[in-house]
Parts: structure tokens; sequence; C-alpha cells
């Protein structure tokens, strides 16, 4: 694995690993991705079928198997919350590569996508709440930490390249 992509959802992960990967001439992985094509079903699905404990397990036993793989691997936004999990992170010689973006941004994003099942029962203000408690998370697996608000994707790639070509 080149780098691992983690953030809040609608933080820029899976756009920013597509157009990375692009640049880099290597395959993007969206996690998320892997597990619909693993089980046939979407997150959603999963999540009322199964429950959110079912999805995080085979969460971590996929996110095992992706991090010995090359390539953009883009993490779903509840990843790092498991220790297990995080562990994985901070152990992996691959840069963990945080993309932040601020609360407002987020629910800007997340509103129009029905897709994602937290969206579908939080109110706003419980985003928010949501996002704020996994963001220390978030920064404990990183090792580099990027602000994308007032920034293009191509700025966010010109920062994360000297990351992923020293490492």
């Amino acid at each position: 694995m080149k780098a691992v992509l983690v953030g809040f959802m609608g933080s820029g992960k899976t756009t920013i690993g597509r157009l990375l990967a692009e640049n880099l001439k290597t395959s993007h992985i969206d996690l998320d991705q892997v597990i619909v094509e693993h089980v046939g079903k979407s997150i959603n699905d999963i999540f009322e079928e199964e429950g959110e404990q079912s999805f995080r397990q085979l969460e971590h036993r996929l996110l095992q198997q992706q991090l010995t793989q090359d390539g953009i691997l883009s993490t779903g936004g509840g990843t790092p919350i498991m220790p297990a999990n995080q562990y994985l992170l901070r152990q992996t010689n691959t840069p963990v590569i945080l993309l932040e973006a601020s609360a407002q941004t987020v629910v800007q994003r997340v509103l129009r996508d029905h897709s994602r099942p937290l969206v579908n029962k939080l109110s706003i203000t419980q985003l928010k709440g949501l996002k704020q408690k996994r963001d220390a998370l978030y920064r404990e697996c990183a090792d580099l930490v990027i602000k994308t608000d007032q920034l293009t994707p191509q700025e966010i790639i010109a920062r994360i390249l000297p990351k992923i070509i020293t490492d």
C-alpha cells in the first residue's frame, strides 16, 4: 500500500484516493466498496440486516487484507473507531493521511447522499457531535493531517505526494 486515507464521511477520501491513484498510476481501493462486493449488499443493507457490530468485524478482516495490497486505500469513515483497526493503522509502514474537513463542509456534502447509514438516522447536531468525537481517533492514526476545506483536489494531492515519495 502506498497510502491509507482516513477521515469522516464526506471528507473526500474516495475522490482524493481515486485521483491520487491515477496520478501515481496505481490502483485505488475503496474499503466500503470492497465490503459491498464481498457481501453482495449495500452498506445500508448490511447495517440494517446484520447490525453495526457485524459490519465492523467484517470491515476489520477486510482492512487487514487490503493493507497487504499495493495502491491507495480509502477507508470508511468509521474504520478507525475500532481499537483493532486503530492498531492496524498505527502498525502499518504505509503513510496514513487524515483528510479533515470542517463540520459545515461535511454536513453540506453528506446530506445529499442518502446511501450513508448514519446520515439517515442522525440530526445535523448529532452528525457534528459524531464528527468531533471521531476526529480525535483519526488523529491518533494519522501520519499527516490535511485540512481540506480551502484546497482543491490537486492541492491536496500535492501535499500528499511528498509524504508518499519520501516514506
